[in-house]
């Protein structure tokens, strides 16, 4: 049942690749699958011939004639393992070595940094001289190269339908690319999901993140509007101030600069979720300030005791970080 209802989604995933890493890792999985669906043919196609032809018969006691010693048989499975091996073998290590090539120099790619931390992630444009969280937006068709770094505890860069994985590990930096896939028709159909594929703690299974793949003209409307100072009406202008009394100083909310120690809020109300986690509705954004452990378990950000009158406008200033 389980199996069945795996293969009820059209969420693009390692079986239903949506960009050509995750087809060249798709094409292995199908070759080390076929490998073993013909070396498990042949054993259970013995297994049942001698089942069947060697069974005790009522009455009769008959005992096979013992081989032993046959250099042809020891030969034959011996070699066609070794050789099947290298069938699998050869184009894994190939494709391994060609994914772990660094294209950061190379014209045409796109450099982002990916910081992750308990338990979210920060995306760093820095050649662009962009930073920005949670949301990793990049253009149709072009190629990403990711330095990939951890904030704290291991984690795993992981974008299932695009490519992946690769961990973060604390004091080390590794480095992998992915090929964007082209902007679909379907809106819905540009934005893919991605996880934290290594154990990190409590809020784990929370970790996402969305990969949004737009057209080379919006992507740079997008950097243009990062750049861009904040700009609120006179209605959020108490929210404004009770931001810079208790959010500031771990909050950025300049595209141009990274943030402190939390997510960078630049363009906050465009983003879907709150916390990675719930809809970016009032609702769950009051409850996130008031208590982030009880919307997602782990959430290192304290909570805050403030009016109701208080978090109306804190939450009408953060609507209008377009």
């Amino acid at each position: 049942m389980m199996l069945l209802l795996a293969g009820c989604s059209d969420r693009p995933s390692p079986i239903n690749p949506a960009a050509p890493v995750a087809e060249e890792q798709f094409k292995l999985i199908l070759l080390s699958i076929g490998i073993m669906l013909i070396v498990c043919t042949v054993v259970f196609v013995l297994f049942f011939i001698v089942l069947v032809r060697f069974r005790e018969k009522p009455g009769e006691v008959k005992i096979p004639k013992q081989v032993e010693g046959n250099h042809k048989l020891e030969i034959t499975w011996t070699v066609i393992p070794i050789l099947l091996l290298l069938i699998l073998a050869v184009p894994t290590v190939a494709l391994t070595f060609a994914l772990d090539e660094n294209h950061s120099d190379v014209e045409g790619t796109l450099n982002v940094q990916v910081v992750a931390h308990q338990f979210w992630w920060e995306f760093n444009y820095h050649d662009l001289g962009v930073y920005t969280a949670q949301e990793l937006v990049v253009p149709e068709n072009t190629r990403v190269q990711f330095t990939l770094d951890s904030a704290d505890v291991i984690h795993s860069f992981w974008v299932p339908g695009i490519g992946g994985k690769m961990d973060t590990n604390p004091g080390i930096t590794n480095h992998m690319y992915l090929d964007m896939p082209a902007v679909q028709p379907d809106p819905d159909k540009n934005i893919y999901v991605g996880k934290c594929a290594e154990y990190c703690g409590e809020g784990h299974a929370l970790m996402d993140f969305k990969v949004k793949v737009v057209t080379q003209d919006e992507f740079n409307a997008w950097v243009d509007s990062m750049r861009q100072p904040v700009q609120v009406s006179e209605a959020a202008q108490r929210g404004e101030e009770l931001f810079a009394a208790n959010c500031i100083s771990c909050h950025a909310i300049n595209g141009e600069q990274p943030s402190p120690s939390g997510p960078n809020l630049k363009g906050y109300a465009n983003r879907d979720l709150v916390g990675g986690f719930r809809p970016n509705e009032t609702q769950w954004v009051k409850e996130w300030i008031r208590s982030p452990k009880d919307v997602k378990p782990g959430a290192t950000m304290p909570a805050f005791n403030l009016s109701e009158e208080e978090l109306d406008a804190l939450v009408q200033y953060l609507f209008e970080l377009r």
